[in-house]
């Protein structure tokens, strides 16, 4: 069976937890979170990086600093997790969703300006399967308008755009170390904090509302109650779990490229035939190879196709089903504008088996189980 995920683990994952443990500190911040803390800093130029406890909480930790309160607006995606509008819904936000475009998946640059209001506190952006959204475009309208910008880079660690690490662009990025991502701590995310004014709130909110982070620096002489906040730290374990694969990053980004090609270069034939489409990666980006989808006729053919592969011993699932279309996004938000591609795309997309242990040979057989299908 060649499943559709499973969760990556390098060999140093146990011995690195067994450290952590005999150094009596497993709760967080400990010496694997610095360590995972300084990569994600050197690797992303950014001022401060935090371990979180996952990507979700680093989005309700955007919000937190970007103060947004009840009766705002903050612009994003309808084509993405429910977590990227959960945390502003929390805060009493109103999503405002726009279309993505069909060729990347992302939201749609060319239709953030028309939805801004007077409202509009946040624009959020996601980069769908590790591939860059038009930043330069984005960057332009918030700074116009003033307005901030959250990167949800749950899928875009090691992606870049026009050289620069995704996350690190608008004010506040956020990552995700989930089972199912290219590098994991099983739940666990980060937030990327842009300018370092912000970085001792971003503690302070962390760490439950009080200044400890200073206190462990020897900044203050005691820690108290400073700020709202929450537990959003992750424990030590978690880390010890993350920094196994974050010192292999670039072995696993190669190999997970490499798949990615393969993938690419073997169905060239199905998509120029016009069976299927690929996967579109535009001029600037570095993609991450986060995953690899198709793009089939219509729904009915790719729940055929699912079938098909999963009579042959290969797991391949569909994504996101668009937020704007299900009970809360209607409850929490507004569609602006014409849903053009976020829905007919979604129910065009499936995606295959990507991850650290797929083979070459596992993907070939991907592939053949593809071509089968499309030939009949």
């Amino acid at each position: 069976m060649i499943h559709f995920n499973e969760p990556p683990f390098t060999g140093k994952e146990m011995e690195y937890m067994r450290q952590a443990v005999e150094n009596s500190h497993i709760c967080g911040d400990g010496i694997f979170t610095k360590k995972c803390h300084a990569w994600l800093e050197e690797r992303t130029h950014s001022p401060k990086a935090l371990l979180t406890t996952s990507c979700t909480h680093a989005l309700e930790m955007a919000a937190l600093l970007l103060d947004i309160q009840p009766g705002d607006e903050v612009i994003m995606p309808s084509y993405t997790f429910a977590s990227t509008a959960d945390a502003f819904v929390m805060r009493g936000a109103r999503i405002v969703f726009v279309d993505i475009r069909p060729d990347t998946m992302n939201l749609d640059e060319n239709l953030i300006e028309d939805a801004i209001s007077e409202r509009t506190r946040a624009i959020v952006v996601m980069h769908y399967a590790g591939v860059a959204c038009e930043m330069d475009t984005i960057m332009k309208i918030a700074d116009k308008y003033k307005i901030p910008v959250v990167e949800d880079a749950a899928q875009a660690v090691m992606s870049s755009y026009k050289g620069v690490p995704l996350g690190s662009i608008g004010d506040y990025g956020c990552y995700s170390f989930h089972e199912t991502k290219n590098y994991s701590m099983g739940e666990g995310g980060a937030i990327l904090i842009r300018d370092a004014a912000n970085r001792d709130r971003a503690e302070i909110i962390r760490e439950k509302g009080t200044d400890r982070s200073k206190f462990w620096r020897g900044e203050v002489d005691k820690y108290t109650w400073v700020d709202f906040g929450s537990s959003y730290l992750p424990s030590d374990l978690n880390a010890a779990y993350l920094w196994a694969q974050l010192e292999q990053a670039d072995e696993i980004n190669d190999k997970r490229l490499k798949l990615w090609d393969i993938y690419y270069e073997e169905l060239k034939e199905l998509a120029g035939e016009g069976f299927l489409e690929l996967p579109v990666v535009p001029e600037g980006c570095q993609h991450n190879a986060h995953m690899f989808y198709i793009k089939t006729d219509d729904i009915e053919q790719r729940s055929a196709l699912i079938g098909f592969l999963k009579e042959r011993g290969i797991g391949a699932v569909f994504h996101y089903i668009p937020l704007h279309t299900v009970a809360a996004g209607k409850k929490y938000g507004v569609f602006h504008g014409e849903d053009r591609y976020s829905t007919r795309e979604s129910e065009r997309l499936l995606r295959l088996p990507l991850h650290s242990h797929v083979s070459e040979e596992d993907a070939y057989t991907v592939c053949r189980g593809l071509k089968e299908f499309y030939r009949k």
